[in-house]
């Protein structure tokens, strides 16, 4: 949501201040764009609406709705059009936005978020049916308001609702809000990634030079290339900018005179293509970002332990390979072990266990620095590298971690306590030295051996053996 759920009386009116000005403005950018007795070229303020009361949803109740009529009745007021036909458009317009409002507001967040690869035939589904509604208000009001044939006006005002949604309401079902997002793939813009922004650039220069009906789709081929590259709102950005100049420059409008004579069937036509030129784009986006999406949780499923989410032995490894190659830094490895886990199973059953290795995961990584770390290598045994770790360093983070552990008892979920401590042995390589991972693990693992011999949660170091810091 944009807001917070509130149904404080200063919220409800900010929500319902921004969503009148919102409307007005859209209003008053169609009407900039209306031939004189005709229907606007671009009509933003339907998608505004509907896309405002979608994010808000506390807007769309009965003041929401009639906050939106008065700003539609406003702008029409405003400037210069009679009661009777601002009535019947603003009618129109409200019938739209709620056909359109019944079929999206009942659809998954991930859906309406534009996250699932069928969202944008959804929405397809829902600006049709929009547009539908307005259409037949329009089939009966375009004979009186402007002369023209019952067809006409449906299929004008058809055309112009699902372009408008399907060009605008992506933008607003896709924008970020300032909470925290799921973990998953995260996209960071590269210097690379200008160059399809270009390409759109490009080819909406060559559309205005060259003109045509057919230039519509000058643009298509990089806008593809954005979906391949881009999120999906910064995609749906580019389509809606490219869609609307392609409207503004190729319609039968008085907002570019060098543009006359266009006749239904090619009016239609540009309109069905912009349309086009709106969904195709975003849909590719939709689907590559959800195959983004899969396939980060699939790294993920394969580089952490599906129990603690610490990394795997494989992933562990790969990770403490890399780090000991970087032979300007000491560093330590530390292996770790619950003492008399078996217990804890026999006594508890394996449910109290796994909450036991959870809780011990979570303290260890609580202990870690950022550039450290941790993997589940065996049962209840653990293992950590130290990057860029001295001597004393690694035995204050062994020993918080042994403190971490034993200090605070672990609440199973039938609510028993259950004190665990650990072993742990310690490995280091200095800096300049070569040794690798098999042996520093070797090391550690005769470190942990000595103290279990000596009694259990303690920290030993192989290089030390004969130095304990006893619990």
């Amino acid at each position: 949501m944009i807001w917070p759920k509130s149904h404080t009386l200063p919220h409800r009116v900010q929500v319902h201040a921004a969503l009148f000005v919102l409307v007005l403005l859209g209003c008053l950018l169609g009407i900039w764009t209306r031939p004189i007795g005709l229907l606007a070229s671009i009509w933003p303020a339907n998608a505004l609406m509907l896309g405002f009361m979608l994010r808000v949803p506390q807007s769309a109740s009965v003041s929401g709705w009639l906050t939106g009529a008065a700003a539609f009745l406003t702008a029409d007021l405003l400037t210069g059009s009679g009661l009777l036909q601002t009535s019947i458009l603003s009618s129109a317009n409200l019938i739209s936005i709620w056909a359109a409002y019944l079929i999206l507001s009942r659809a998954s967040d991930n859906v309406l978020g534009l996250r699932h690869p069928i969202s944008m035939l959804y929405l397809l589904l829902a600006s049709a049916i929009g547009g539908a509604a307005a259409g037949l208000v329009g089939m009966l009001a375009n004979p009186y308001l402007f002369g023209g044939s019952m067809l006409r006006g449906f299929t004008f005002w058809w055309i112009t609702e699902v372009v408008n949604y399907v060009a605008i309401l992506p933008i607003f079902l896709t924008a970020p809000v300032q909470r925290a997002e799921s973990t998953g793939h995260k996209w960071q813009f590269r210097k690379q990634d200008i160059l399809p922004t270009l390409a759109v650039l490009l080819s909406c220069l060559a559309m205005l030079l060259i003109g045509g009906p057919g230039a519509v789709a000058f643009p298509v081929l990089a806008l593809l290339w954005c979906a391949l590259v881009y999120p999906v709102f910064p995609t749906a950005i580019l389509t809606l900018l490219c869609s609307l100049l392609a409207l503004l420059t190729l319609s039968d409008s008085g907002f570019h005179h060098n543009v006359t004579g266009i006749d239904d069937a090619a009016l239609f036509s540009i309109r069905l293509g912009a349309a086009v030129v709106a969904i195709a784009p975003v849909m590719l986006s939709i689907v590559t970002n959800h195959r983004n999406e899969l396939m980060a949780q699939l790294r993920y499923v394969s580089m952490h332990d599906a129990l603690t989410g610490a990394g795997n032995r494989a992933a562990f490894c790969q990770e403490a390979e890399r780090i000991l190659q970087q032979k300007q830094h000491p560093h330590a490895v530390l292996m770790i072990d619950l003492d008399h886990f078996k217990q804890v199973n026999d006594k508890y059953g394996h449910a109290g266990g796994d909450r036991v290795l959870c809780e011990v995961a979570r303290r260890i990584q609580s202990c870690l620095r950022p550039d450290d770390q941790l993997g589940r290598i065996g049962g209840e045994e653990f293992a950590v590298v130290l990057y860029a770790c001295h001597p004393d360093d690694a035995k204050d983070i062994a020993e918080r971690i042994r403190f971490a552990i034993a200090a605070q008892p672990v609440t199973l979920s039938d609510n028993k306590l259950i004190t665990v401590t650990t072993s742990i042995g310690v490995s280091f390589v200095e800096n300049g030295a070569s040794k690798s991972l098999e042996s520093l693990l070797a090391e550690a693992d005769g470190a942990l051996y000595q103290s279990k011999e000596s009694g259990r949660n303690c920290v030993r170091w192989w290089s030390l053996a004969n130095v304990s810091t006893q619990g």
